[in-house]
């Protein structure tokens, strides 16, 4: 069988799989590819990889730069199976003067660099070469290697803290790394699938379409269903590089936190950053990545997972189904934002497998206009409890409640239990509540930080390993969609989908929360569960993630969703709920029917004085107007018919502080009219079979929880 080389398809492939320029068709036909020979000894093979050369450019300059790492053989680090801090630390204590000449190499190199920049300063120049000095800290990276690259690709993805055009010169790091040796790329593959090259594919790239700091990608037809596949190659030498890098960071960062007396565990921060870093450049354990990610999230709305061939991949070697697309970054799709952001959602609270490395290069924009996710080599867990303690903390953040969100500080990491709480909840109120005035869609990871360094410096706060992970998969949606729509926030379009998460979730944990949230000192707080609800509406499900859909009037709508919730399993805890509060509002309606007879025979009878109490208390007055939002709420959602307004939450203290209390008859003839009765009928004839089937059981469930109150009520009043 023999082996075809693709033809050029530059024109065609994604953002992230585009040739270098030096890779021109002319070049490639003047490079054939002997099949046949004999692979050459893994050291002399490392060694070439240094000079070898395309149209007269470098190809590997980190390898060129630093090739001395490769010298003596195969790396005993290379060999590693895992990230191993005391394997690593035995391997290059024994090395002294390899570490010490990779120390001074990082030392003399960036402070080369902050030199130039000082000397700017000085000149007054720091304007004019602003974007050269950028230039040149990106090929820095580029040349110190992988583990400086992902730092850089780490903080690529955010215009808002990022210059401009360092922002511009780190995102070439994504896609635009020199390539190592084909002849190399072909070698290893053929070594580590023990199978020569032509008996897996029927056609293959001449040249890499993509190389990236960890390794570099094949354009192929795989035998023998010819189907289009990304091969990706390991660079050689990569682990012993990075681990070197690694063991240099730890120590960096332990004298760091020394010297600055930091409270957060830096050298804990580079394990977890390490630990992932190793599962990133086991290709087997990215494709099992990609199978979960796969099944999980592969079938959501306009998402797009690639298919993972782990029968014919190793451990530097993956074959993937080839994807065609464009940058996410480079399009403008807003509406694919969201897509991502309901999808990372999904990741970080539904399963809590998370893609965590989704930078610009990882997210495309397929042919069809689906979101693609690529590269799972760097994936995150979120266990149960952090998730149920993330919505809580974003829901107590939004409403306010400041002391419950140091408890959650607590239950997320980022305070130990020992912590001062009062003092805490007082330090955070001043954090947060500028922010939160401003109003959900408002809020950014930018207001958040503002002022919290000084609290957490304080408090002895500390940042959780995951944490970092977590924030950084919304954060970098959010430095996409600000690139082109600068008012966009992602917690202002995360918020409704939290808002649902706690208003359908089984946990017990959130289910308490949500008792908690909706009831102050047993008193029901309505404003709560109208602005949750309302919020939840705005969520983006798979129903309602479309490109410009048309829907019905506001009003209409909103009663028809929360009708279909309220009916439906996953609203059923709402639902009971809202049936407990409509039973007190229907016997408080009781006694101010009877009360106000009362009354009116009174008046109409001669010698009888008119009655000097009312049979109502202030509980009663509060359950009649609780009754009456609800049917609002039900109805025609009257207060929230915008659905895209920020959500104000009342202090209802004050609330009460600046209303007259109205009158229980009032409230009565208030409470309802004909047409709001003929838009719940009308809405009730368009719920799907099971809702209607559902609603059929609420009178009966209504009368039996009215009578069991009306007894004990009236029970109450014999005996007291």
């Amino acid at each position: 069988m023999s082996l075809q080389l693709l033809p050029s398809r530059a024109s065609a492939l994604p953002a992230t799989f585009k040739p270098t320029p030096c890779l021109s068709s002319r070049n490639l036909r003047r490079r054939p590819v002997h099949w046949n020979a004999r692979p050459p000894h893994p050291w002399r093979r490392r060694r070439r990889v240094a000079v070898v050369s395309f149209a007269g450019e470098e190809v590997d300059a980190f390898t060129e730069y630093s090739g001395y790492l490769f010298e003596g053989g195969a790396s005993e680090a290379d060999l590693l199976e895992k990230y191993d801090l005391e394997a690593i630390a035995s391997i290059y204590r024994r090395k002294p003067l390899v570490v010490l000449r990779r120390l001074v190499q990082i030392g003399t190199t960036f402070g080369k660099w902050f030199a130039v920049r000082y000397l700017d300063g000085l000149m007054e120049r720091s304007d004019e070469m602003f974007k050269i000095r950028a230039a040149e800290l990106r090929m820095i990276l580029s040349k110190l290697g992988p583990a400086f690259i992902k730092v850089a690709q780490a903080v690529s993805s955010r215009p808002d803290i990022i210059p401009p055009t360092y922002l511009e010169e780190l995102s070439l790091l994504q896609d635009r790394i020199a390539p190592f040796s084909t002849e190399v790329a072909f070698d290893m593959i053929e070594e580590e699938l023990g199978v020569p090259i032509d008996m897996l594919f029927s056609e293959i790239s001449p040249e890499p379409v993509a190389a990236a700091s960890l390794g570099q990608v094949y354009q192929a037809r795989i035998i023998p269903s010819g189907k289009l596949v990304a091969v990706k190659v390991q660079r050689p030498g990569v682990q012993a590089a990075i681990s070197l890098d690694i063991f240099i960071l730890r120590f960096l960062a332990g004298l760091l936190k020394k010297a600055a007396k930091l409270n957060t565990n830096l050298q804990a921060v580079v394990d977890e950053w390490a630990s992932s870093l190793f599962r990133e450049m086991d290709y087997r354990e990215e494709g099992r990545n990609g199978l979960r990610f796969r099944k999980l999230y592969g079938s959501l709305q306009d998402v797009f997972v690639p298919e993972m061939y782990l029968d014919r991949s190793s451990r530097r070697v993956l074959i993937m189904e080839w994807v065609e697309g464009q940058k996410l970054s480079e399009v403008k799709d807003l509406y694919l934002v969201e897509v991502g952001v309901y999808c990372s959602l999904s990741q970080l609270l539904d399963y809590g497998f998370y893609h965590a490395d989704p930078h610009p290069g990882n997210l495309l924009r397929t042919t069809d206009g689906k979101l693609a996710y690529l590269d799972f080599g760097m994936m995150g867990e979120f266990k149960q409890e952090l998730r149920d303690g993330f919505i809580q903390a974003c829901v107590h953040l939004v409403n306010r409640d400041f002391d419950e969100l140091a408890k959650d500080f607590v239950t997320l990491g980022f305070l130990p239990p020992t912590a001062q709480k009062d003092e805490v909840t007082k330090a955070l109120t001043g954090v947060f509540q500028n922010a939160v005035n401003k109003g959900v869609s408002n809020i950014s990871f930018g207001d958040l930080s503002g002022n919290l360094g000084r609290t957490m410096y304080k408090f002895k706060f500390q940042i959780p390993s995951y944490f970092s992970l977590v924030i950084r998969s919304l954060a970098v949606l959010e430095g996409i969609a600000i690139g082109f729509n600068p008012e966009y926030k992602v917690l202002g379009s995360s918020y409704p989908w939290i808002a649902r998460k706690i208003l359908t979730d089984s946990s017990p944990n959130l289910r308490s929360t949500l008792q908690t949230l909706l009831y102050s000192n047993g008193a029901f707080r309505i404003d709560r569960l109208e602005s949750l609800l309302t919020e939840s509406l705005r969520a983006k499900t798979e129903q309602t993630l479309v490109r410009d859909a048309v829907q019905e009037p506001g009003s209409r709508l909103a009663a028809k969703k929360i009708f279909s919730f309220t009916l439906s399993d996953k609203g059923a805890f709402v639902r009971e709920i809202i049936l407990e509060e409509m039973v007190k509002g229907l016997d408080a309606l009781g006694v101010a029917t009877v009360d106000s007879v009362t009354t009116a025979a009174a008046s109409r009878l001669p010698f009888v004085a008119p009655l000097s109490s009312s049979l109502m208390a202030e509980e009663d007055v509060e359950n009649l107007r609780t009754l009456r939002r609800l049917l609002l709420l039900l109805s025609r959602l009257q207060k929230n018919e915008s659905l895209s307004a920020d959500v104000k939450f009342d202090n209802p203290e004050e609330k009460r502080k600046k209303a007259d209390p109205e009158e229980p008859l009032q409230i009565l003839n208030r409470l309802t009219s004909i047409q709001d009765f003929l838009l719940v009928l009308s809405i009730i004839s368009e719920l799907p079979s099971e809702c209607q089937q559902q609603l059929l059981g609420v009178p009966a469930d209504l009368l039996s929880k009215f009578a069991s109150r009306a007894i004990a009520r009236t029970l109450r009043r014999l005996f007291a």
